[in-house]
């Protein structure tokens, strides 16, 4: 038997085989509705009470980068957080929209950047603890400003250099955790972008 730190036995390894991690939803219902998510209640198999998460549209994120090697990041007042964040360009999936549509829309919405082309990085999920809905993360190399494009009321557009990235991260003025797993997926496909140039 192992001991821990603190003498007591280890907990023995975990099985997170789908048999041993899964359990069964018998019944859900929807306790409070808006236009922006449900509040879903489940009743798991052999729990007395039920678990509340929330279902909402999809989300997509974009690693949009300039031909000028600039990262496209937007700037915009969170009250969740009640401060102006920095945050790559982003937003939901509407409905009858595919995760690439949209990620091409909210790109040119938010930046007035277009993009020629969106690659997909990956498919995440944001908070499995209380949310029900997909991260789609897409990568968009060499977009262009169109003429006269202007980012939405309220939101800011800064590019700043590829090279820099690492330092917002440290810093941590990009904070926004989502964003940061797009740009770790970004990177791990494609090394040189958070490379030194």
């Amino acid at each position: 038997m192992e001991i821990d730190l603190n003498g007591r036995p280890s907990a023995p390894p975990c099985d997170v085989s789908p048999s041993a991690s899964a359990g069964r939803v018998r019944a859900r219902r929807t306790e409070f509705s808006t236009p922006w998510f449900d509040l879903v209640a489940k009743q798991i198999e052999n729990e007395p009470a039920p678990f509340y998460s929330l279902a909402m549209p999809d989300y997509v994120s974009v690693v949009a980068i300039t031909d000028n090697d600039d990262l496209v990041l937007v700037t915009q007042f969170r009250p969740a957080v009640e401060r102006t964040t920095l945050e790559l360009p982003s937003g939901h999936v509407d409905n009858r929209e595919t995760p690439e549509s949209a990620a091409r829309r909210e790109l040119l919405e938010e930046t007035g950047f277009e993009a020629s082309a969106v690659e997909l990085l990956g498919v995440l999920n944001p908070d499995t603890g209380r949310l029900g809905n997909k991260m789609w993360c897409f990568l968009a190399e060499n977009v262009k400003r169109l003429p006269n494009a202007r980012p939405e009321e309220g939101i800011g557009l800064r590019l700043v250099p590829r090279h820099q990235i690492q330092e917002l991260l440290t810093d941590g003025e990009l904070d926004h955790a989502l964003n940061i797993a797009a740009l770790s997926l970004a990177a791990t496909r494609h090394r040189r972008l958070l490379a030194d140039p």
